[in-house]
């Protein structure tokens, strides 16, 4: 069984995106599971949103407090919100939006194991360039295709036409085109 955490504040797209993975995973062939947790639903406030992929007799709706994959859709909220790191598995993979290189997060990153996989890319950037929007999730789901085997990049198109009309896919397929192409990903030897 697979399990992604992402985190990420309200408007960012946290939820949604966690059900375009488990959209991408069913295209696979997997089951997949997402949900999400959140206090006050107002933009800004910090968002959780579990997604769960393996034998569909096996998931449950909890939350997910080892997760293998973590994924960060908010530039900074590593920083007021350390736990983000908490529970991550030992040989882990760590996916932030970031203007910071892998290695520089690394080091502000408050960690109990070690990874074997960081990768920063800045999507809230590219966001902007295609959409005209802050909203980082399409760009991340790329960037999850292309780090993790968890999804294609092909099963991520699908899920994004199934989920928005036709006329906004050009734009959407350039975001997620992008988060595929731009991520920056350090393999760490020895887990570091």
């Amino acid at each position: 069984m697979e399990e992604i955490r992402l985190h990420g504040r309200g408007g960012q797209g946290v939820v949604f995106y966690s059900e375009l993975i488990a959209r991408a995973a069913l295209y696979e062939g997997n089951f997949a599971r997402s949900f999400p947790w959140f206090g006050i639903a107002r933009r800004g406030a910090p968002v959780t949103a579990f997604v769960v992929i393996g034998e569909e007799d096996k998931i449950t709706r909890s939350m997910v407090y080892n997760p293998k994959y973590v994924v960060v859709l908010d530039p900074q909220l590593h920083k007021v919100m350390p736990e983000v790191t908490r529970g991550i598995r030992e040989e882990g993979i760590y996916i932030q939006n970031s203007t910071k290189t892998p290695d520089e997060l690394l080091e502000e990153l408050e960690l109990d194991v070690k990874l074997s996989i960081i990768a920063t890319i800045d999507a809230t950037e590219i966001a902007m360039k295609y959409m005209g929007v802050p909203i980082p999730n399409i760009v991340m789901l790329g960037a999850l295709a292309r780090v993790t085997n968890l999804i294609t990049f092909d099963s991520a198109v699908k899920a994004v036409k199934a989920r928005f009309p036709k006329d906004a896919w050009e734009d959407y397929l350039k975001c997620l085109k992008a988060g595929y192409e731009n991520i920056t990903v350090e393999v760490l030897e020895d887990g570091e």
